[in-house]
């Protein structure tokens, strides 16, 4: 028996269509028929033995079309029309913080995440405010039925005239639709479920994924619109599809949060026209995503400073002063190795610090479970919370609570030394609107006094700061 061989990969071709590979057939001598494999005997005629191999012809696809028939032209940079204030304002300002202050003509956007954390949500809302300013966005859907957007649209708030909903997954009626309509804003929800066909390949596919998005990202910036596509993620959280995606797109921004959390926190890991340092603050709630004023009140509202094993630290999410609580639990490990479970923590800078308590201030944690947690559902970057969770695990073996108003921002070293942090006093200002009066930093944050009204505690190492609290 022999085989069809399958279709592996796609060829471009010099006019810009796509060549597939040979395929083999097998016909029968006697009758003519074709067939996709070997048998001993035509199924058709009956014979035996009169199947021959041959080779179908390569067809090529027809070529791209054209966008725009004018000849390659090129121009000094000085005589380039270029203007920030040509940005498209979404509506909502935690999106525009992130974007730098808007859309730019012909860029394009990806919004990754987890599945369910709210990325549809988000281009629904971010669809609703484009449209209430009278600008025409077009909103195409390959996971949901135009009534379904329509119900999902009603409940989270009111969309304007210009809201034009296209529920398909074929990329000619899409660019077909743009011709037509000439919208403002284009979002795509989501990339991996748009497919040409003129490709021999299932709907997200790599190579699927990667000529629909070159595509469109080339129609965008021709005709000068925005376009906003959606992308799933694997696994390991990252973007799925090729890696290609990410470079050619403008900007990529990572919706985050844990479904158990209200919280949401939308950061550019990519921006060509702004900022990777800024994020943006939601809430999530049966209406929508709401907007957060003050995200650092919302994640300490339950506060309980007055228990163990609970410390506050102030972190910079962006250039936003955030203020967390960090809980930590220490207990005697039950049976085998003790385990370090942390939530919204690396676990290797868990292990870090537990090792340098055990070893500089002579703590037995090789015996005990550590379970650490960052509430709220935000995840720690950097190493600023380091000093906070320190005083946390420190409290919770030793039983005893930390003062409630105190705040802490340090990095702690392997040698047991508290360092500082970037931002030092951006933070204590933002804790000493919230009502701390006491700080925890390392020597040499702060040029000058703290802010007014609060006692700054220089630490310069952790037997300082285990002799100050829990003595």
């Amino acid at each position: 028996m022999s085989r069809w061989s399958e279709i592996t990969a796609i060829v471009p071709t010099g006019a810009g269509g796509f060549l597939a590979k040979t395929r083999t057939q097998f016909m029968c001598l006697e009758c003519g028929t074709s067939h996709e494999r070997h048998m001993g005997r035509c199924p058709d005629c009956g014979t035996f033995n009169s199947l021959k191999e041959h080779r179908l012809s390569p067809q090529p696809s027809p070529p791209r079309t054209v966008l725009q028939n004018s000849p390659p032209v090129a121009v000094p940079i000085e005589q380039v029309d270029a203007n920030e204030g040509d940005r498209i304002v979404t509506g909502l300002s935690e999106v525009d913080r992130v974007l730098g202050g808007g859309l730019v003509p012909g860029c394009g956007l990806l919004i990754s995440g987890e599945p369910g954390i709210g990325k549809s949500t988000l281009l629904l809302q971010i669809a609703q405010t484009v449209s209430r300013q009278g600008k025409r966005f077009l909103y195409v859907t390959g996971e949901e039925s135009a009534a379904q957007v329509r119900l999902r649209s009603d409940r989270i708030g009111t969309a304007g005239s210009e809201l034009w909903l296209h529920s398909g997954c074929d990329l000619g009626s899409i660019e077909e639709l743009i011709a037509q309509h000439q919208p403002m804003v284009v979002g795509i929800d989501s990339i991996q479920t748009i497919c040409w066909d003129q490709i021999p390949a299932g709907a997200g596919g790599v190579t699927q994924v990667r000529e629909v998005a070159s595509r469109l990202l080339a129609l965008a910036r021709n005709v000068g619109f925005p376009i906003l596509m959606v992308g799933h993620v694997t696994k390991d959280g990252t973007v799925a599809g090729p890696r290609t995606l990410e470079h050619m797109v403008d900007a990529v921004l990572q919706f985050e949060g844990e479904r158990g959390h209200s919280l949401r926190i939308l950061r550019a890991l990519k921006n060509r026209f702004g900022s990777t340092e800024e994020v943006g603050i939601f809430e999530m709630c049966a209406e929508g995503l709401n907007e957060v004023d003050n995200p650092s009140g919302l994640l300490l509202s339950n506060r309980h400073g007055s228990s163990p094993g609970s410390a506050t630290a102030a972190i910079l999410e962006g250039t936003r002063p955030l203020l967390v609580e960090i809980q930590a639990l220490v207990t005697p490990a039950a049976h085998g190795a003790p385990a370090r479970k942390p939530s919204g923590i690396d676990a290797g800078r868990l292990s870090m610090l537990a090792a340098v308590l055990e070893k500089r201030l002579g703590i037995p944690l090789g015996d005990c479970d550590i379970h650490a947690n960052v509430v709220g559902g935000v995840k720690l970057k950097g190493t600023a919370a380091d000093l906070a969770l320190a005083a946390a695990i420190l409290s919770s073996f030793h039983d005893r609570s930390l003062p409630k108003d105190v705040i802490f921002a340090g990095e702690v070293g392997l040698l047991g030394e508290v360092r500082p942090v970037p931002g030092t006093r951006q933070r204590l200002e933002e804790a000493s609107r919230l009502g701390f009066h006491s700080a925890c930093v390392a020597p040499g944050s702060l040029d000058s006094s703290g802010p007014e009204g609060m006692r700054i505690h220089e630490i310069a190492e952790l037997q300082m700061l285990a002799a100050r609290f829990l003595q």
